[in-house]
């Protein structure tokens, strides 16, 4: 079984470094569906893997300069907070139990379904709001909205592993339109960071965490994802977005069914 979550820890890392989309979206569901993992299970494995990959990828973006560090402490004032109360909801009805387990296979399935309409409506929201300065929040109202949208991420993340990828980003751009797509993904993955090592951390406190099927996804991810990254160039991004988006839909359907 090992080499089976080995090689699914590569296909998975292969589609994120194609596609950017966060693993979570494709790593939880596949546990949940394809090898029967308890959904507990799955988002707390899928977290700690995540902290680790996404603290590796904000040091290169920090040497690089494109972590807008002002906008990662907005979202993690309503992140972080959001993320401890959804864990102390999980431990008091049980993160383990059978019904909460069901209860978080829909929140995966809707988290997934979110990060299909993010790809396939990112840049129709971008430019209607970019039509339009009067659309794009300023001041005060911009640092609550992005404190609210960090709220809502943590715990989406906390609950499902999913948000911290696709829905963030395209959360940021809408906000913040004038970053430039570095400095958005330079950004996203900064403010995960804390938010996934504190919602893995709750996970651990819940015990549902693998840590043995933590490292086999690791060894089949990490060159999984440099393989993507060369191989995004070559294909098309209208392409991957759409056959990855209809991949979800159908995974996020097989969750509810």
């Amino acid at each position: 079984m090992s080499v089976t979550y080995i090689i699914s820890g590569f296909a998975v890392g292969l589609l994120v470094g194609m596609t950017g989309v966060g693993g979570g979206s494709l790593m939880t569901p596949l546990l949940t569906l394809l090898f029967g993992v308890s959904p507990s299970v799955a988002v707390g494995t899928d977290l700690a893997f995540a902290s680790l990959t996404k603290a590796a990828g904000t040091i290169t973006h920090r040497v690089n300069g494109t972590v807008q560090w002002q906008i990662v402490r907005r979202l993690c004032l309503g992140a972080l907070p959001a993320a401890i109360i959804a864990a102390l909801a999980l431990r008091h009805f049980g993160a383990l139990d059978d019904r909460i387990g069901q209860v978080i296979r829909y929140s995966i399935a809707v988290s997934v379904l979110l990060t299909v309409f993010a790809l396939m409506f990112r840049r129709r929201m971008i430019a209607w709001i970019q039509a339009s300065p009067r659309r794009q929040l300023e001041g005060t109202t911009l640092a609550l909205a992005t404190i609210v949208a960090g709220a809502v991420l943590g715990t989406l993340v906390t609950v499902s592993s999913i948000g911290a990828g696709a829905i963030g980003a395209t959360l940021l751009v809408l906000l913040y339109p004038r970053l430039t797509p570095a400095q958005v993904a330079g950004t996203d993955i900064a403010y995960a960071v804390p938010l996934t090592a504190i919602a893995a951390v709750a996970h651990w406190w819940l015990g549902s965490i693998d840590w043995a099927l933590l490292l086999t996804l690791l060894v089949g991810s990490v060159p999984g994802i440099t393989l993507g990254a060369w191989a995004a160039r070559a294909v098309p991004e209208r392409f991957l977005r759409g056959l990855l988006a209809t991949a979800l839909t159908g995974i996020a359907v097989k969750l509810i069914y």
